[in-house]
């Protein structure tokens, strides 16, 4: 998760996005999400999640600002986060 909030803060990230392809990859989200929160990054970075296994509940469990089911979505689901 240090990595995940280093590229962010490195980049000036205005969006995090994760993928998880298998449910045994899907709680590391949820750690890059709690690091996150309690970074300097935390209300100004926004996170995007998804994934073969992740639901949209899921994503509103783990704190996510934003679920897409596929890359299509994600791209106007980012759009939407950031007032566009």
């Amino acid at each position: 998760s240090d990595r995940f909030i280093e590229a962010a803060r490195e980049h000036r990230a205005d969006i995090l996005c994760m993928s998880a392809l298998l449910t045994t990859t899907m709680t590391y989200m949820k750690e890059v999400i709690d690091a996150l929160h309690a970074s300097d990054l935390a209300g100004r970075v926004k996170v995007l999640v998804g994934g073969a296994p992740v639901t949209e509940g899921f994503a509103q469990t783990i704190g996510a600002d934003g679920y897409s089911s596929n890359a299509n979505n994600a791209v106007l689901m980012a759009r939407q986060l950031m007032g566009h």
